[in-house]
């Protein structure tokens, strides 16, 4: 008999004789009160998510398997989404599951490995920096509202380039786009975005500078979290945009820049923005001066008719003569009107050209010219002369008034016929 049935059977036992409930709750209190919450690295295997939300899996090594549970409330929370031989790195506490007398993890955080230590060191050099004041507020300037010439620090080949210059002509911007060629990811990314910012200054050709590329994770986008770059896109003499293609995180270049972007093609709609509102004044001016332009000739051509009922009633010669006085007198004041409308809204145009760096339509301020031109020919072809020259004909009896109606001929009454170039005699039949 071993010496501990020995103690047993003698009486000799110092402890109770426990139940395998008892002494498995004693073994839970013991390890949950014992061992403080703590990270955990490990690769993930035999996942299991469960209908009611929960994640099962087990974390192991080249020596040891751990079985963890994600409840959850929890798994809701991540953003990493688990699968089998992921590295991760797992915080949580131990947990004793009495009825299978099974220690596990129950899992709080989950973070891939390697960006706990980058999310650490990004929090860092951000606190730090920000203590120095190198992000501070008063420190940002403003964007120029139209630039001509803007710079954009990014990898030729990316997609980030085609969506930024693609918007930018697609809103109608006509500025000048430069791609100041570097490496936005890997060993030595950063000291070439720094290289470019430091051309971008010495060639002092650039309104605005844009810095960024297309999405990733956090290790993608680490070189734009690099102190050296931070600190050069902050001491940039040239505005600065930061666009890395993220929309939820940011880097401290994000922090660093002037304006930040959540996207190359968002920072393309900033760019164009103040074109494009400008853009938008112009066509409400262009509306104004054709509705102002079409209300003066409609105000004319009512005259013009009016006066020619008038003539029409009146009939004498003198008052025709009168008549043509008034239509010239009437010509002259529309061609005036419109001379001075006309000036006016070409002034305004042209202060708006002025504002948009030669940006303007000028096409269309010509064709509204060229159709001003045509309504006044067609002004002028409506005077009473010139409906004599397209072939009517007045009739006057003999004491040279005009006939209006056919009842007034007598059979071989003598007439008069008025004709654009001359009179001619005739006789009724």
């Amino acid at each position: 008999m071993r010496p501990a049935e020995d103690a047993l059977f003698a009486g000799e036992a110092s402890d109770r004789i426990e139940s395998v409930s008892e002494f498995t709750r004693r073994v839970k209190l013991l390890l949950e009160s014992g061992l403080r919450p703590g990270w955990v690295r490990g690769e993930v295997s035999n996942l299991r998510a469960q209908a009611s939300g929960h994640v099962y899996f087990s974390l192991k090594d080249a020596g040891a398997q751990l079985s963890a549970v994600l409840f959850r409330g929890d798994a809701a929370r991540q953003k990493v989404a688990l699968r089998d031989g992921q590295q991760i790195l797992a915080y949580g506490e131990v947990s004793v599951y009495e009825q299978r007398g099974q220690y596990q993890l129950i899992v709080r955080v989950v973070v891939e490995d390697g960006i706990g230590r980058l999310q650490r060191e990004f929090e860092a050099l951000k606190r730090r920096l920000a203590d120095e004041g190198l992000f501070a507020a008063e420190k940002k300037r403003r964007i120029p509202p139209m630039p001509g010439s803007v710079g954009f620090i990014t990898s030729p080949t990316g997609a980030a380039v085609q969506d930024f210059v693609r918007i930018l002509h697609r809103r109608g911007w006509r500025g000048r786009v430069v791609v100041l060629p570097a490496r936005v990811q890997g060993e030595g990314a950063a000291a070439e975005m720094i290289e470019m910012l430091r051309v971008a200054q010495e060639l002092g050709i650039f309104d605005l500078l844009v810095i960024g590329r297309g999405g990733g994770s956090l290790e993608d986008l680490w070189a734009f979290n690099e102190e050296a770059l931070v600190r050069a896109v902050a001491a940039c003499a040239v505005p600065v945009i930061s666009a890395v293609g993220h929309e939820i995180d940011f880097t401290l270049c994000d922090f660093a820049a002037d304006v930040r972007a959540e996207t190359p093609s968002a920072a393309a709609e900033l760019i164009t923005s103040h074109f494009v509102a400008s853009l938008e004044r112009i066509g409400r001016i262009r509306a104004d001066l054709t509705d102002l332009l079409n209300g003066a000739v409609g105000q004319a051509k009512e005259r013009l008719d009016h006066a020619r009922s008038r003539l029409r009633l009146l009939a004498p010669a003198a008052q025709i003569e009168q008549g043509y006085l008034r239509l010239d007198d009437l010509s002259n004041r529309l061609s005036a009107t419109l001379r001075a409308t006309t000036q006016q809204r070409r002034q305004e145009l042209a202060e708006a050209r002025a504002r948009l760096a030669h940006r303007s339509p000028e096409t269309k301020v010509q064709q509204e010219s060229q159709r001003l031109l045509a309504l006044w020919k067609r002004l002028q072809s409506a005077s009473p002369k010139s409906v004599l020259n397209r072939g009517y004909v007045i009739l006057r009896d003999e004491d040279n008034r005009p006939i209006a109606r056919r009842t007034e001929l007598r059979k071989g009454q003598a007439v008069t016929a008025e004709f654009g170039d001359g009179q001619a005699p005739l006789r009724a039949e």
